[in-house]
């Protein structure tokens, strides 16, 4: 189960740390973010309901078709602006950012940076 070792693991308990302190409610939902190699995921939350309102990602066919690779930071930049456009459409304008137990770099950085571009606020 839990590997000493493992980068996924780590990753995973520094976001379960994150996640005391972070919670979506339907005011202020939550942006979580997930990054594996090839592909990057974005997601909207209300943690009191447990349900996702909006979500954006580089398999949509819809994003896939304006980039070549899915685990760049211009694809990171499209599902930013997507995620925040998608929001902004149901109402939603102030978000709380759960990086996933990610250094805010690269990726993650650029996502968020397109999103708070495209109108979202946190």
């Amino acid at each position: 189960m839990l590997h000493k070792g493992n980068r996924n693991v780590s990753r995973q308990k520094r976001h379960l740390r994150a996640r005391k302190a972070l919670a979506g409610n339907a005011e202020r939902p939550r942006l979580n973010v997930f990054r594996s190699l090839q592909h990057i995921y974005a997601q909207i939350i209300n943690d009191q309901t447990g349900a996702t309102l909006v979500a954006a990602n580089t398999v949509e066919k819809e994003l896939q078709a304006k980039m070549e690779y899915g685990g760049n930071i211009e694809a990171a930049k499209a599902v930013g602006e997507a995620i925040a456009k998608r929001a902004l459409e149901k109402g939603i304008t102030k978000v709380v950012f759960d990086r996933g137990g990610y250094i805010y770099h690269g990726r993650i950085a650029a996502l968020a940076a397109a999103a708070r571009e495209a109108g979202l606020e946190f």
